[in-house]
């Protein structure tokens, strides 16, 4: 699934140091697990499992006796209200053929949701079909159970026919609706039915066998209006008129072998654009219409064609389908889907229009169509046993996705900013002791709630994909088949197994902070922890150490490269004398913190101030991002973590300021509320405001864009933070192009890439005038990137009425749509004006979001962390704890996790400001000046 929700945990597999392509993508960034962040999952420990069932129904598991063939399915979807019942309904009928394994007298598949009308049980080739015994749905584990009155016989087929009716609801799981409107005179609403399978939603749309390891092939059929179209996982075969009816018969293509997760079909009036007659590969881009026509589908196909062919070359293997549709939807609760031909997406995922969408919306957009092309092959055409290894798809995808969208955009280095997006957010999740390890056991991932934040991967070798294609695996097969790809490379030496070094990955949580002592050229390793005092209670195999490659560079040269291996080592090489500096984890290769002797410290320091460019740009961003992470655990003064930030003066580069902006942040997260603040903006003013003259002088007085795609990213930051602390003329420069806009509301100036952060500056120097102007502006856009800008900034002004009634609207799908509605309340919380707003708000609507909202969404999970990631008093504690009481009975859902980590970091927030507030007032004090 593509990217675009909440962080849960990722684990980084490290960076190899041997100069060969497939190791170095075997233990390389395997960090990103993190942003599949769209995958509607979750963990928590199992209450049924199979051990304690009392009857197979009772079991969240499919029992091994019986397994699918073949499913031929028909629905018909209708696209107006059911006079009947005041619903969106489907009908349907579906033959599943399967194979007996084991004799059994009982037959159970998943079905959830759907009021079954007819069953039948056919026996095939010459087999005699049981009589049904007696059958039901059994509601908590999602089954219809099949009592038979004597036994199917193993080796035998058998044919399942069932005909139901389910609700098309909009509630963006299983087959759902869209909704928008077209047109303005009047606008007329428009209903698109829609899938998302993943992870247990296929037992929505039909009865299936509804596990990963349960492949088949299907046969779709959808009945449709006439005036619509219909889509599917193969392209379409025929259409029919139904004799007597208004509607139209289209059959498809049969799939691939393939898990039902990856099921999709849609019905819409949706239009397209396609790729020349020719290609080997058909590739259309589908949309609203207007979108079609407005010419924001282009950039999808026009770079959809050269990263499919990118992924071939890169696996060895070809695209298995005649087609690659990619559709654009209204409603979609992750950022993509990678069905297998059919791709589904948030409109801000596939839509660009260079009038209004910026380079980080066309970033975006390359790497998730890349991230989800890469699962065509590893994930669809190999797919993992179960929900535990759901990672084996993920990180792999997450980190081939920037390769491909590198080779669609080779200026851009999109590579590098891996570690930003990645690396960096995926350790501040998993150096918290409630973190957890990559694979889980089988048996821990029953229920459909638990099957969830379980994404992250490497791998590279193509033998791999070969012999497993179409079928299943676990992790140890693809150790097997690295090994084999080790062992056959020239040259290479490991220190151990391919499978000792990734075990160590993926079966302990978190990763080490490794010290180096250049006094005695001593290492160690340990677990880093943010909070040193937290308990760890979860064993480790391998008590927490971790075969480290240690890459490195003395003198700003690059050192021969070293394992650690165990808990300490002596590696002289490392040891320094005078003026000599060692920097290790270059270019931020390994998934682990560096931490120094204070010499060598206060020596890279001293570079920072006088030659920062005699240190990687990527290192440099590390140097800031280890440093305050390490305050943050009490492993370094919080003085030296800001000591990094002195050389912000005469840098210029986009990666050291994100990082330190962002680690600043939890600063201002802290203290906004104290005396704190006013020293601390008084400094980041003084650091950011050579920045601002830097971009206003290369921009010729901000009439033009800079060219280097990071450059364009850092003058948006030198905007947004100089605006934010108050540099002179920032406020007048973007409220005055925000008032132009208002005096001409066709003509908008502003560049699309500066939009954001000047909607969000001029809204919170505002009033009601500008915020309802912004209002009508988001409720009347087109597009729906131009649409998140203006989301976001409407929740920047520091007007507390115009935010409690912008947190109403989140309870009006008609205003803020579902998909929506959770990242308008976490941008509201992230406003220091609206943080006790929104956490009254999310208390007093609790029961609504959750049962309206559903707690199987990772959107809801990020609800918990953006409202709580302020907390740091013992008020906010208690009330934190109050409300986990209040609602335990029903519980969290996907939010269960998120809700151990917000008690946690909160713990460690009192702590940590308990012990730093006083330095830290009084540093920033000094160096205001």
């Amino acid at each position: 699934m593509g990217k675009g929700f909440f962080i849960s945990k990722t684990l980084g597999i490290v960076g190899v140091i041997v100069g060969t392509g497939v190791v170095a993508t075997i233990i390389a960034l395997s960090v990103v697990y993190s942003q599949e962040k769209a995958k509607n999952l979750e963990v928590v420990n199992p209450h049924t499992t199979p051990s304690t069932a009392k009857d197979p129904w009772e079991n969240y598991r499919l029992p091994d006796s019986l397994s699918p063939v073949s499913y031929n399915i028909t629905l018909w979807p209708r696209l107006v209200v059911n006079a009947s019942t005041g619903l969106y309904i489907f009908t349907g009928q579906s033959d599943v053929v399967f194979r007996c394994e084991k004799e059994t007298d009982l037959i159970l598949i998943h079905c959830n949701k759907l009021n079954l009308t007819l069953l039948s049980l056919t026996g095939l080739d010459g087999a005699t079909a049981p009589t049904i015994k007696k059958s039901w749905l059994e509601v908590p584990t999602q089954f219809l159970v099949i009592q038979l009155n004597s036994n199917l016989m193993a080796g035998r087929q058998y044919e399942l026919y069932t005909e139901f009716i389910g609700e098309l609801a909009d509630d963006l799981g299983g087959f759902y609706r869209s909704e928008y409107t077209e047109g303005t005179s009047p606008p007329v609403k428009k209903v698109v039915a829609t899938t998302q399978m993943q992870p247990v939603d296929a037992r929505k749309a039909f009865p299936c066998f509804d596990e990963p390891a349960m492949k088949a092939v299907f046969h779709m059929t959808l009945l449709h209006a006439h005036g619509t179209v219909a889509l599917a996982n193969g392209m379409n075969l025929v259409n029919v008129t139904v004799n007597g009816q208004d509607v139209t018969r289209t059959s498809f293509e049969p799939t691939p072998l393939m898990s039902t997760y990856l099921l999709a079909f849609v019905v819409s009036e949706f239009g397209f654009i396609q790729s020349p007659e020719g290609e080997k590969v058909l590739i259309r881009i589908w949309a609203r219409k207007q979108a079609i026509a407005e010419g924001q589908g282009n950039y999808a196909l026009e770079k959809t064609g050269p990263i499919l062919e990118f992924f071939e070359k890169y696996y060895s293997s070809s695209y298995p389908l005649t087609k690659s549709d990619q559709i654009a939807l209204p409603d979609f609760s992750a950022g993509a889907m990678e069905n297998w031909g059919l791709i589904t997406y948030r409109e801000t995922a596939l839509l660009f229009n260079p009038a209004s969408s910026s380079n980080g919306d066309k970033e975006w957009i390359a790497t998730v169509i890349s991230h989800e092309l890469a699962h065509m092959w590893f994930g669809n055409l190999v797919t993992m046993k179960w929900w535990n290894d759901l990672w084996l798809n993920e990180g792999f995808a997450s980190y081939v996705s920037y390769l491909g969208a590198d080779s669609a955009e080779p200026t851009w280095n999109v590579t590098d900013l891996i570690v930003l997006k990645e690396v960096h957010g995926a350790m501040s999740v998993d150096a918290l002791a409630s973190s957890h390890p990559l694979s889980a056991k089988e048996e821990d991932i029953v229920r459909p709630a638990q099957i969830s934040e379980l994404f992250d991967t490497i791998t590279y070798s193509k033998t791999y994909l070969n012999t497993f294609q179409y079928s299943n695996t676990v992790y140890q097969d693809l150790w097997k088949h690295l090994q084999m790809a080790a062992d056959s490379t020239p040259g290479l030496e490991l220190p151990a197994s391919v499978d000792d070094i990734m075990n160590r990955w993926i079966l302990q949580m978190g990763f080490p902070v490794v010290t180096i002592d250049t006094a005695t050229g001593s290492i160690n390793q340990r677990h880093f922890l943010l909070d040193p005092d937290s308990v760890v209670d979860r064993p480790s195999p391998f008590n927490y150490e971790w075969i480290v490659p240690m890459k490195w560079i003395k003198n700003g040269n690059d050192q021969t490269p070293y394992w650690l291996q165990t808990e300490t080592a002596t590696h002289l090489p490392m040891k320094t004398s005078g003026s000599d500096w060692v920097l290790a984890n270059t270019k931020v290769s390994g998934f682990f913190r560096v931490n120094y002797d204070s010499g060598n410290w206060d020596r890279l320091l001293t570079l920072l101030s006088t030659d920062h460019e005699a240190i990687p740009v990527i290192n440099r961003a590390q140097i800031v991002d280890d440093a305050f992470n390490l305050a943050r655990a009490r492993t370094v003064n919080t003085t030296l973590a800001l000591r990094t930030t002195l050389f912000l003066q005469r840098e210029r580069e986009y990666m050291p300021w994100q990082t330190a902006n962002k680690n600043l942040g939890y600063f201002f997260l802290m203290f906004d509320r104290s005396d704190v603040y006013g020293p601390m903006q008084a400094y980041l003013n003084k650091q950011v405001t050579p920045l601002f003259n830097h971009f206003k002088t290369i921009t010729a007085d901000w009439t033009k864009i800079p060219e280097k795609h990071t450059d364009q990213y850092n003058q948006v930051n030198a905007i947004s933070i100089a605006c934010s602390t108050g540099v002179a003329g920032c406020e007048e420069l973007t409220t005055g192009w925000f008032k132009d806009w208002m005096n001409t509301p066709e003509n908008n100036m502003i560049h699309p890439n500066l939009r954001q952060t000047v909607y969000c500056s001029a809204i919170a120097a505002g009033g009601m005038e500008e915020w309802d102007f912004a209002w009508r502006m988001y409720k009347e856009a087109s597009i729906a990137s131009e649409a998140d800008k203006l989301m976001y900034a409407l929740a920047c002004t520091r007007v507390p009425w115009l935010l409690n009634r912008y947190l109403n609207y989140c309870l009006d799908p008609e205003k803020i749509r579902k998909q929506d509605a959770t990242f308008t309340i976490v941008y509201i919380a992230g406003n220091v004006v609206g943080q006790s707003l929104a956490w009254d708000f999310v208390r007093t609507n609790w029961d609504h979001l959750f049962n309206d909202y559903g707690g199987g969404s990772l959107s809801f999970a990020r609800l918990i962390e953006g409202i709580t990631r302020r907390f740091s008093s013992e008020f906010e504690l208690k009330q934190l704890q109050q409300f986990i009481e209040e609602n335990a009975e029903q519980g969290f859902g996907s939010a269960t996790l998120a809700v151990d980590q917000a008690l946690e970091r909160t713990k460690a927030n009192m702590k940590w400001v308990a012990e730093n507030k006083k330095d830290i007032l009084t540093w920033f004090t000094v160096n205001s000046a």
